[in-house]
């Protein structure tokens, strides 16, 4: 969530929103929402229903949701995927923006 955080102005500046997904219930994942003051929308998916829509795996040997990254374009479609395998198997903020720079300038 912080390299998300740290880079958003770059998202906004490429036209794309960032959503995070959470597990928590909604009254805990609003408070650190609020506590970590994040700049972006957020959603509490206790029940995994949203996370099931798009393939994100739950591993509890692994503490829980693993990673998912994607972009999906203002028709709906899946444009990048990344399901991480651990905790840290998360995509840089570098890639993800390049690809969104590709996007825009293919149309």
């Amino acid at each position: 969530m912080a390299q998300l955080r740290r880079d958003y102005s770059e998202f906004v500046k490429r036209n794309a929103e960032v959503i995070a997904i959470g597990p928590e219930k909604t009254e805990a994942f609003a408070n650190w929402w609020r506590k970590h003051d994040m700049p972006f929308p957020g959603l509490p998916d206790p029940d995994h229903t949203v996370s099931k829509l798009y393939g994100q795996q739950v591993k509890l040997l692994k503490l829980g949701r693993l990673p998912a990254q994607l972009v999906i374009d203002k028709k709906g479609l899946i444009r990048f995927v990344h399901y991480g395998h651990s905790m840290s198997d998360i995509s840089e903020n570098k890639e993800i923006l390049a690809m969104l720079d590709h996007l825009a300038d293919t149309g």
